[in-house]
């Protein structure tokens, strides 16, 4: 199902108990995944996918979606900053279709605005490298998105 089809409260409503929620950033490059607890509460980085082809992208979210027992999918919008939508929107939007005719799973879209620049900061001042940084960012950028729309729902 297409993410504007859907809140995330109305996604929620409809989700079975049990199922977790995995969280995406969607990059040019990359795709950072997180996932909640059982619980619903806690969001947890797990992977990043360097991104190839939507094909091949799309099967690892669908192993991923299978093993971890995904019900919703939360994909992080970035909206620009006066809450326009821009190319990358776009582009988020037709991602979430295409993986609509291969999945069940319900896709809800978070807005995502700071999100990967709040992450950047946090490891700063955690004082990683550039070089780690760049390895775990996206995969904390998702689980940010999740946990802000898990925060949401309390």
């Amino acid at each position: 199902m297409a993410g504007s089809d859907l809140t995330l409260r109305e996604a929620m409503a409809g989700l079975a108990p049990g199922k977790r929620l995995m969280g995406l950033d969607l990059g040019e490059k990359t795709i950072g995944i997180a996932t909640s607890d059982l619980t619903r509460a806690i969001a947890t980085p797990i992977e990043t996918i360097i991104r190839k082809k939507f094909t091949l992208d799309a099967a690892r979210l669908t192993e991923i979606i299978a093993a971890e027992d995904i019900g919703l999918i939360v994909l992080g919008l970035p909206v620009n900053m006066d809450g326009s939508e821009g190319p990358r929107c776009q582009s988020t939007r037709s991602f979430a279709r295409n993986f609509a005719r291969l999945s069940p799973v319900p896709v809800v879209f978070w807005d995502e605005r700071l999100s990967t620049a709040a992450v950047e900061r946090m490891l700063i001042a955690a004082d990683a490298s550039r070089r780690k940084r760049d390895q775990v960012i996206d995969k904390l950028a998702a689980a940010w998105i999740l946990q802000a729309a898990l925060d949401s729902l309390r």
